[in-house]
Order: C-alpha cells, then sequence, then structure tokens
C-alpha cells in the first residue's frame, strides 16, 4: 500500500459512514469496514469515489491500512457488540493504538472498557457525538473522554471534524471532558435535556393549538417569533419549520402523524442514575413518563370514549397566553438546564471526575440537538463562578425567571383549568417553588418514617440524632 491512513471507522450505518466522510472531506485519509462487506463495497463506489478513502474487507486490513498510534473508531450498536469487536481487535493492535466509541453508550460501560483496555496496554475513548446525520457529516458536537493520553491524539482530527461556533466560526465543539466514561455520561445529560426541550416545546404546541385553536400558519409565526428571541435555538427553529410542511395531499403532515412518541433509552437512563445519586432530575423523568403515556395509545383512546374533564378552549386574552406561553417555556428550560448541570455536578463528585461544566455548555453551542444561544449564557455563569451551586443562582437566569414567573404560574394554573396536561411544566415549577422554600413538608415526612420505622430525625434546636416513642407521647383524646 502505497499511503497509511490516517483514521479507521468500523460500522458504516449512516451516523458511520457520515464521519467517515466528515473526516476524509478535513484532509484526512480514512480506512472504513463494515461486518456485511457489500456496504464498504457501495461507499467506495459511490459516495467515497475519487476520494481519500481505502475500503477494508477484514479488520485485519484495517489495521495494517493505518499510521502508528493507530486510531480506530467504533460506530456500531451500542452493548455487547462493541465487547465483542474490542476482544477481535485487541490481538490486532499494538501499545499504544487507540479504540474510539462514537455510539451512545452508557458511560458504566465506557468506564469498565477504558480499564480494561488499557490493561492491554492500549487506549480508549468512549466518545459522544450528538448531531443526527447531518451533523456527524457536517460537523456534530463531540465529548470525548477516557484514557487522557489519547486526547492529544484524536484532538486534531476530532477537533476539526466538529461544529464550529464564535464570532470567526473557529471554536470547534469538542474538548477533552474527563477519564473514563465521562464523555459518555455528559452526552447522556444532553439527550435527557433534550428530551426535557422536546416535551416543552409539545406542551406549549398544545396549548397553542387546543386551548387558543392556533392555525399551523398562526403557529409557525409564533415560532418563528420566539425564534427570534431569547429562545433561539435548533429545537425551536425545525419545530417552526414543521408547520409549513404539506403533506401530497395538500394538508399539513404534522397533523397526520401518529401521536406516539419513541424512545431510545437515554432519557431513562439520566433519570435512573438521577435517582441513584439523590439528585431531582424531573424534566427529563417527566419527558420520559410522557412518551411512556404517548405510548398507550389505544388504551387513550379508549379512556377518551369514558373519562370526562373541562373544555380545553381559553376564552381569555390571545395575544397574552401566547406571550405566557413563552414565558412558561423559558422558564421551565432554565429549571431544565439546572437540574442537569446539577447531576453532571454530582456525578463529578461520585466518579472523580474533573469536569469543566462551563466547557460542557460550550460543547453544546452548536452541532448537536440542543443547540441554543442560551448556552452562550451558561457558560457566562460557570466562568463567573466555577463552583456555581445551581444555575438559578446566577444573577441572569435569577432575573430571566423572576421576568417570566407570573405567566408561567399562569400558564400551569390555566393548564389544569382546562385539562391540557403539562408534566414538563408544571414539573420545573414544582422544582423552583421547591428549591426556593427554606422549609419543605419533610418535617413531618420524616416524622412518619419514625413514627412506624424508627427511622429517626434530626431537630431545628439542637444537633444530634433522635428518635420518639411516638404511641407513647401522643395525647390522648379527649373524652
Amino acid at each position: 500500500m502505497s499511503e497509511l491512513c490516517d483514521f479507521g471507522l468500523i460500522g458504516l450505518a449512516v451516523m458511520g459512514e457520515n464521519l467517515a466522510l466528515n473526516v476524509e472531506s478535513r484532509g484526512y485519509r480514512v480506512a472504513v469496514f463494515n461486518r456485511t462487506t457489500s456496504k464498504v463495497d457501495d461507499l467506495m463506489a459511490g459516495r467515497a469515489k475519487g476520494k481519500q478513502f481505502v475500503g477494508c474487507h477484514s479488520l485485519e486490513d484495517l489495521v495494517s491500512s493505518l499510521k502508528t498510534p493507530r486510531q480506530v473508531m467504533m460506530m456500531v450498536k451500542a452493548g455487547p457488540a462493541v465487547d465483542d469487536l474490542i476482544e477481535t481487535l485487541i490481538p490486532l493492535l499494538s501499545p499504544g493504538d487507540i479504540l474510539i466509541d462514537g455510539g451512545n453508550t452508557f458511560y458504566a460501560d465506557t468506564e469498565r472498557r477504558t480499564k480494561y483496555v488499557e490493561s492491554k496496554g492500549l487506549l480508549y475513548c468512549g466518545t459522544g457525538v450528538s448531531g443526527g446525520e447531518e451533523g456527524a457529516l457536517l460537523g456534530p458536537s463531540m465529548m470525548p473522554g477516557g484514557s487522557e493520553a489519547a486526547w492529544p491524539h484524536v484532538k486534531p482530527i476530532f477537533q476539526a471534524i466538529a461544529a464550529k461556533v464564535g464570532p470567526n466560526d473557529d471554536i470547534p465543539c469538542c474538548e477533552w471532558v474527563g477519564p473514563r466514561g465521562a464523555g459518555h455520561y455528559v452526552k447522556m445529560v444532553h439527550n435527557g435535556i433534550e428530551y426535557g426541550d422536546m416535551q416543552m416545546i409539545c406542551e406549549a404546541y398544545f396549548l397553542l393549538t387546543e386551548g387558543l385553536g392556533l392555525s399551523n400558519e398562526e403557529l409557525y409565526d409564533v415560532f418563528e417569533d420566539w425564534y427570534q428571541g431569547e429562545l433561539n435555538s435548533y429545537l425551536i427553529e425545525i419545530t417552526r419549520d414543521i408547520f409549513s410542511v404539506m403533506d401530497d395531499d395538500g394538508g399539513y403532515l404534522v397533523d397526520k402523524i401518529m401521536d406516539r412518541a419513541g424512545a431510545k433509552g437515554t432519557g431513562k437512563w439520566m433519570s435512573q442514575l438521577a435517582l441513584d445519586l439523590g439528585v431531582p432530575s424531573t424534566l427529563v423523568t417527566e419527558a420520559v413518563y410522557a412518551r411512556c403515556l404517548s405510548a398507550m395509545k389505544e388504551a387513550r383512546v379508549r379512556a377518551s370514549k369514558v373519562l370526562s374533564g373541562p373544555n380545553p378552549k381559553y376564552s381569555g386574552d390571545k395575544t397574552n397566553f401566547i406571550e405566557q406561553i413563552r414565558d412558561a417555556l423559558y422558564a421551565s428550560k432554565i429549571c431544565s438546564y439546572a437540574q442537569g448541570f446539577v447531576q453532571m455536578q454530582a456525578a463529578a463528585i461520585e466518579h472523580d471526575w474533573p469536569l469543566n461544566f462551563g466547557d460542557c455548555a460550550m460543547l453544546w453551542r452548536g452541532g448537536c440537538i440542543i443547540r441554543a444561544v442560551f448556552l452562550d449564557r451558561i457558560k457566562e455563569a460557570f466562568d463567573a463562578d466555577p463552583k456555581l451551586e445551581n444555575l438559578l443562582l446566577a444573577p441572569y437566569f435569577q432575573e430571566a425567571v423572576e421576568r417570566s414567573q407570573d405567566g408561567w404560574r399562569h400558564v400551569v394554573a390555566s393548564a389544569a383549568q382546562l385539562g391540557i396536561p403539562t408534566p414538563a411544566f408544571s414539573a420545573a415549577l414544582a422544582y423552583y417553588d421547591g428549591y426556593r422554600r427554606e422549609r419543605l413538608p419533610a418535617n413531618l415526612l420524616q416524622a412518619q418514617r419514625d413514627y412506624f420505622g424508627a427511622h429517626t430525625f434530626e431537630r431545628l434546636d439542637k444537633p444530634g440524632t433522635f428518635h420518639a416513642e411516638w404511641i407513647q407521647l401522643r395525647k390522648k383524646p379527649k373524652q
């Protein structure tokens, strides 16, 4: 072979193929392999024709075609397939070579694999990749973690292919996240926040259509207006566009889509891990449950014929209510991100990851699904106070919630009165009200626990741990 390749990629589904094309477009020579070798042949005869690609029909061919230290990116289905591929590759590689997992992998698997691969003299890089098919081809958000010694080697390629932001579009949305599973954990939190963002936008949509009866043309105008302001984001942009798409018969396509949402599991992971850490990531949890409820389509159809509720039509000022829905969406979004960063802070302590939370926000500034102007404010907040306990305490977000609070409360109350479900808006408001209260009713809860299970309690008036003999101490009812 006349020239060795700079980068190897295994797995030519859409994301893998587009990432390979992205790497090659930045001036690198790429070796590719797929278990079904016809995919390799199709790529070489099609989109890769005449470009700096080497198509390989075996893993041995791929490894032998790479410069050292070899960089091999695995874009295969998360789970046992990754472990099987690692076991097959290890005997073919040399000390110092780098295995990269770019799939949606559970962070604990990356923790385990990093230690295992390092024990074999190799380096491992668990990398979250966000942006879908378009991002993979044109510039994704990338969240690499794992063996820190791998970073200087993968950095030039990763930062070349990543999305760029900043005044001169020269800041890559890719930076080292932390050791072992840190990169995939941050990617999981990204996906959980994405779940919350999408659910909150859907709740705004439902209020606008069910409550106010807005047409798709009017919805387009509302979301265009929101896109021009502080809600500017990729998800608001595509939601706006969805309302303009017509079906072949002249109707709007969105109105013909079954109201049953799918999920791939990363939102559920974040919710489960939040429970393990004891942090209240309520937005993603409600968003996951909302998808679960949507999946119960047949049951909901049956229930709709039996269960009653109020008329969902809003009778107040239409223009004001639209603005209040915007307030609810923005304030809830702040709470959602606040919860996500609190969870990352707790995970960083639990796993000894030196995460830079301002940098994490900037990784999501471009290329990924939750990209938004809003993320610049998060970066500013953590730059001002790297130990910021909660985004709600940063002056910008504190003031933004204060401005939005009246409208937000009105929307949640109105939704309840109209019978329009807003689980994410409501959960966000409950979180905010719980977090801002110096005292919560948990004193009664702890008394109950001590009463029936002797679980003890602390006191406000003196230090220590106490147990009360509740039955003996209770007052006898008056005769």
